[in-house]
């Protein structure tokens, strides 16, 4: 791992990739560097507006790139259930579950849940479950959740998963994280039980400059905050390059464990990528098992190959 870099990857011919969220930021590094180094990318975009533009990019820049684009909105399970649906390859390699959204106002998701565990989380746990029969007919197959630092700020709880007692953007914001980390836990120990060789990791990309910061403050007309957030991206962040490389280090180097948790070298914080703390909460067995049986209830899929 030490000096770990995109020369790094190793040849992904012959590979599928889904990447969500691939229309900028680390998704979109993410899906270019997976495309360099020969795999076939499904960019999953909340809109084909969002999405053509950045395809038309990949393109101009690498010719020879196997890209497709699909609607996604995580924040709809009827899009995640038509997105599986649709998805055409009896196998998937890769699965990046990358997008997100951070500190923002109270709000819903199309089915009513809260709007960041409804987007980060469970739009992501329907997703895997249903694309699981394509990943496990891919031997090796990874999962990788886009986790944060910021999971260190909460717990989730169950008693109040949406929010609905008492609402602090940034502790959903952690509580989705947190929760991100445990499914990739709860993803990994179920793998291990049946003996299935996937692969579930977690990632995360230490201070990097996204839009992933200014969505939040923009969206409310906080101009003071956007440009806050604005200025810390400039001064204190390293680029998207170099916060993708934790997710694209967990995605292909054959070295990596399940449930385990890449960051930046550098107090999470920058760097190349390394071995990340976590959070004790996000390694507990009993919590991963109740937020999973939370999760199947809430988004009605199930694992039936991964039956605990």
């Amino acid at each position: 791992m030490p000096g770990w870099t995109t020369q790094d990857i190793p040849d992904q011919s012959g590979r599928v990739a889904v990447v969500t969220g691939a229309n900028s930021g680390l998704g979109f590094v993410t899906a270019r560097e997976l495309a360099r180094k020969g795999a076939r990318v499904v960019l999953a975009c909340r809109s084909e507006a969002r999405g053509n533009a950045p395809v038309d990019r990949l393109r101009a820049e690498l010719p020879q790139a196997r890209l497709e684009l699909g609607r996604l909105d995580l924040g709809d399970l009827a899009s995640v259930r038509d997105f599986a649906a649709g998805f055409p390859y009896e196998r998937l390699d890769v699965l990046v579950d990358n997008a997100g959204v951070m500190a923002l106002p109270y709000g819903r998701t199309a089915d009513g849940f809260e709007t960041q565990f409804g987007t980060n989380h469970l739009g992501h746990f329907a997703l895997t479950g249903l694309l699981l029969p394509a990943l496990l007919a891919a031997p090796g197959a990874r999962v990788v959740a886009v986790s944060s630092p910021a999971h260190a700020l909460a717990n989730i709880d169950m008693r109040d998963l949406n929010g609905e007692r008492r609402y602090r953007r940034w502790i959903a914001y952690a509580r989705s994280k947190t929760a991100n980390l445990l499914f990739v836990h709860e993803l990994a120990r179920r793998a291990a039980a049946h003996g299935s060789s996937l692969v579930a990791a977690a990632a995360h990309p230490g201070y990097a400059a996204t839009n992933l910061q200014t969505a939040g403050p923009r969206a409310e007309g906080r101009r003071a905050a956007e440009r806050f957030m604005s200025i810390g991206n400039r001064v204190f962040a390293q680029s998207a390059e170099a916060g993708a490389l934790p997710v694209l280090y967990a995605a292909t180097d054959p070295g990596v464990r399940p449930d385990s948790f890449t960051g930046p070298s550098f107090a999470m914080w920058r760097g190349v990528p390394a071995p990340s703390w976590r959070a004790p909460w996000t390694l507990s067995d009993a919590a991963g098992e109740r937020l999973w049986a939370a999760s199947e209830e809430l988004t009605g899929v199930t694992y039936g190959a991964l039956k605990a």
